[in-house]
């Protein structure tokens, strides 16, 4: 069994059409959001799919070719990361098998968890665009965040001077992890900007401490600026709360919790 080349209809150019003119059609859809989701790690992905399954528009942008964000990698390298109990149940019900371990925790296979998450998401309807950054934010007259600015993450990586492309979005949510990019460029870049949180600037993450890190990323998940919410590390980042390693219940938390205030954004400014 295989192909006789003889059998062919297509040649190059169907293919080089076929990518081509699908993917514009794609993009041009995803260019005028409910949400918008910077950053394809587990937070970003879970808060994803739960908006798209609620009927929003959602679309994730990730600088990277993969998605998953610091998931793959498990514990320095190990492939296997921790979750509380509590949290489990975001992982049963997109099918991912858990093992029973210590103290109130279970484990999961990392490569199976970035991609299992990622497939609901997409099954739910959410799009993620790979490859591409968003390198600042779109606000209204009022300086409200609505949107995100976006540009290919190797232009910037080549170092090249290329103006970039805007999508509009009711809410956009900060997922970019520990660097808390998004955050970053609101603090400096919009006039009179605040950030929500106890400092003048944003401090960054603090230490590992993963219990007390874990407890205070659900409180440090919120919107904290209009338009803005923040989610994952990039919550505790933006608080100097500490770091917790490779244990992910709280981040799946994070993006439920999320979720739900940016599906409460989007019905009040629908």
């Amino acid at each position: 069994m295989g192909f006789a080349k003889d059998s062919f209809k297509w040649d190059e150019l169907t293919i080089t059409r076929g990518i081509v003119e699908t993917f514009m059609s794609d993009f041009l859809d995803s260019i005028d959001l409910d949400v918008a989701v910077v950053g394809a790690g587990p937070s970003g992905i879970t808060a994803a799919r739960i908006l798209a399954n609620e009927g929003h528009k959602v679309g994730i942008f990730e600088r990277n070719l993969q998605i998953g964000g610091g998931i793959w990698g498990g514990g320095m390298l190990f492939p296997r990361i921790a979750v509380e109990q509590e949290a489990a149940w975001l992982m049963e019900e997109v099918g991912i098998r858990l093992r029973e371990w210590e103290d109130g925790t279970v484990i999961a296979d990392a490569v199976e968890s970035a991609t299992k998450m990622t497939a609901a998401a997409i099954d739910a309807g959410a799009r993620i665009l790979v490859g591409i950054e968003a390198e600042d934010v779109v606000v209204d007259d009022d300086n409200r965040v609505c949107g995100v600015v976006i540009n290919w993450g190797a232009v910037s990586g080549a170092g090249l001077h290329v103006d970039p492309l805007a999508v509009h979005a009711k809410v956009v949510i900060d997922g970019t992890g520990h660097p808390c990019e998004l955050s970053r460029l609101v603090e400096t870049r919009v006039p009179g900007a605040c950030i929500d949180n106890l400092f003048e600037c944003i401090p960054g993450e603090a230490s590992m401490n993963a219990r007390a890190g874990e407890a205070a990323l659900i409180e440090n998940t919120r919107e904290v600026y209009p338009g803005l919410i923040v989610s994952g590390m990039a919550a505790n980042a933006i608080s100097k709360s500490y770091r917790m390693g490779a244990i992910f219940g709280g981040m799946l938390l994070s993006g439920q919790k999320a979720a739900q205030i940016a599906s409460e954004i989007v019905k009040s400014r629908s």
